[in-house]
């Protein structure tokens, strides 16, 4: 059922079983949907290597949310959790299409970007555990993640709220680039649930009018919390909200269709022409987060269809079966070594310990003139005099 589902989404040429390095030509008809702009072509250049790098990533991240999951109900993750299995097309297509230098701001739910955006698992199931070796010092937790040498600007806890952030960001890029030469861009990604707040309206009214090198990338999986699309908005259709600003949606289940699609707005925004609006459809396995069970509002006959016709990370091992020369012992041992090398970095992660001490707990906030860490003269205390450091 699976097969003869992807089967109808792409298609690849040509049919014969091809070797590591041989060129695949992947059709995806229908993969595209525009808005005041044209469609790129729905067809991408692909071969067994990339494929395979794109399973094992993807694989990685599906292993790695499960292991949060796992970790969360054993009460070693506490706090917030969202959990991102069943998007990581997105993630791993768009990492695919971005270069070192654009920005890439993005939700709450950024366990996965974090890792496409130069992370590793250890680093990431570290910081969940409040870990001091986890990617940021173990103070941020599962929504602030955080990596500037990799562009990557977090996580972000109050829905919506990275959207103006992005378009700050897209501002400096514009402003440190010499005119006339392509500019890097930035890239704020948000739910379907933060898609008609007014300040992601404001924020695509200062990018449009300054031509800011800015992709709005809604990521919509069908629901904002518990609240479906059809219930929440008049406009479902996200790539049309820029009104005046193009936009493009795409098929956010398929790892190549983001790539793709994501290549051809980057080139559109870094040559100066202004913001684009992206909308990807794809859909979140786990509820909205660790205490949403996500049955409430959908039944279980809908996310297993989802998992049989739609799963990106089956999409892209159905390619590889059915045109390369991977067989299904080779992606097996794929997967068995991601399993264990998840299992080993979360055994790592658990075997750190927290900050130890206020100044490693209260540290990056002041900095002086050099950037260098300054000791934060207070700290907030139940009793005035107990807040002022000596």
């Amino acid at each position: 059922m699976l097969r003869t589902a992807i089967r109808r989404a792409a298609s690849a040429r040509p049919a014969r079983r091809t070797l590591s390095e041989a060129s695949i030509t992947v059709d995806f008809p229908g993969a595209y949907t525009a808005h005041l702009g044209d469609e790129p072509a729905a067809t991408a250049e692909t071969n067994k290597t990339e494929l395979l790098e794109y399973f094992k990533t993807m694989y990685t991240m599906r292993r790695m949310e499960i292991t949060c999951d796992n970790e969360y109900k054993a009460r070693t993750i506490r706090g917030f959790c969202h959990l991102y299995d069943g998007q990581e097309a997105i993630g791993t297509g768009v990492q695919a299409a971005l270069s070192p230098e654009d920005s890439w701001i993005t939700s709450y739910r950024c366990h996965c970007i974090a890792l496409a955006r130069g992370g590793t698992v250890e680093g990431v199931l570290a910081e969940l555990m409040g870990q001091s070796h986890g990617q940021t010092g173990g103070k941020g937790g599962s929504m602030h993640f955080y990596n500037k040498e990799h562009n990557f600007f977090g996580g972000q806890g109050i829905v919506g709220a990275q959207v103006p952030v992005g378009t700050g960001l897209a501002f400096a890029n514009k402003y440190k680039t010499p005119l006339g030469e392509p500019m890097p861009v930035a890239i704020g990604c948000y739910g379907d649930g933060a898609a008609n707040q007014g300040q992601i309206w404001e924020s695509m009214n200062m990018a449009a009018l300054w031509k800011l090198p800015m992709i709005f990338c809604i990521e919509n999986n069908q629901y904002g919390m518990g609240t479906s699309i059809s219930r929440s908005s008049c406009n479902n259709d996200y790539y049309t909200m820029g009104n005046v600003i193009p936009g493009l949606k795409m098929d956010g289940m398929n790892v190549l269709s983001v790539r793709e699609g994501m290549k051809h707005v980057r080139d559109y925004v870094s040559q100066g022409n202004g913001p684009m609006v992206v909308e990807m459809s794809t859909y979140r396995y786990h509820g909205h987060s660790m205490s949403d069970p996500g049955t409430t509002y959908r039944n279980r006959d809908e996310i297993a269809a989802m998992r049989q016709t739609r799963d990106p990370i089956e999409f892209v091992k159905n390619l590889l079966l059915e045109h390369t020369d991977a067989t299904e012992d080779e992606l097996k041992a794929i997967e068995k070594d991601v399993r264990a090398e998840v299992a080993a970095a979360c055994d790592r992660a658990k075997a750190g310990s927290p900050p130890s001490s206020i100044d490693e707990l209260v540290g990056n906030i002041y900095l002086d003139a050099e950037g260098k860490d300054v000791p934060q003269p207070y700290i907030r205390m139940p009793d005035y005099e107990k807040s002022i450091r000596a």
